[in-house]
C-alpha cells in the first residue's frame, strides 16, 4: 500500500517535471500534490526572452486557450500545448510550494535550486509538532524526455521508500541504494514541520 505516503514534488516555475512525476505517481496510487516554487508560472514564449507568465493559481485551462489564441502551431510544435493539456486533467490550475500549509512525507525536487528553495521555506516555518519530513532532490534537466524519466525514477524512489517498515532509519541506506543504482547524485536533507 503505497498511499500512506504524502508526497509532494516540487520543480521550478514552468512545472513540467512535477506535473509529469505527479502523473505517474497518482497513476500508481500515491497521495500525491505537486507545486512551482518561483514567484509566478512561466512557460516558453516565441524567444527566450518572452516567456508567457502567469500567476500561480491561473487555470490551465486559461493558459491553454490563451496560448491557443497567440500561436497554435508554434504552442503545438514546443510541446507546451500537449502539456498544459495533461496538467489541466491531473488537476485545475498551479500551485506555489511556499503558499501551502500542508505536512508531508517525502518532498522531491527535481534540480538544486528547488531544493535549496524548499529547505530555506520550511526552515523559516514555525513547526507545528515537529514530525520529519525528508526532502529529495534528484536532478532531472527541464525537456519532455527527461521529465518522463524522471517520472519515472521518483516513482521507483518513492515505491522504495513506501516499502520501509521504519522510512526514518531505513532511508539514509536506501537513497544510497538508489542512488548507486541510478548512477546520479541524490541530495537529501530533514525539516521538522
Amino acid at each position: 500500500m503505497v498511499d500512506h505516503l504524502k508526497i509532494a514534488v516540487v520543480c521550478s516555475s514552468n512545472q513540467n517535471r512535477s506535473m509529469e512525476a505527479h502523473n505517474f505517481l497518482s497513476k500508481k496510487g500515491f497521495n500525491v500534490r505537486s507545486f512551482g516554487s518561483g514567484n509566478q508560472v512561466k512557460l516558453p514564449g516565441p524567444s527566450q526572452d518572452r516567456p508567457n507568465i502567469y500567476e500561480f493559481g491561473t487555470p490551465y485551462e486559461v493558459m491553454y486557450s490563451d496560448l491557443l489564441n497567440k500561436d497554435k502551431n508554434l504552442y503545438t510544435q514546443n510541446g507546451i500545448l500537449h502539456m498544459l493539456d495533461r496538467n489541466r486533467r491531473i488537476k485545475s490550475s498551479p500551485e506555489r510550494f511556499q503558499d501551502c500549509p500542508e505536512k508531508f512525507d517525502v518532498i522531491f525536487t527535481c534540480e538544486e535550486r528547488v531544493y535549496d528553495q524548499v529547505v530555506e521555506d520550511l526552515c523559516g516555518r514555525t513547526p507545528l509538532d515537529n514530525s520529519t519530513v525528508h526532502i529529495i532532490n534528484i536532478d532531472v534537466q527541464d525537456n519532455a524526455e527527461e521529465a518522463t524519466l524522471g517520472a519515472f525514477l521518483i516513482v521507483k524512489m518513492a515505491t522504495s521508500l513506501a516499502a520501509a517498515e521504519d522510512l526514518d532509519n531505513e532511508i539514509d541506506e536506501l537513497l544510497q541504494e538508489f542512488e548507486t543504482d541510478i548512477n546520479r547524485p541524490l541530495l537529501h536533507t530533514i525539516a521538522f514541520q
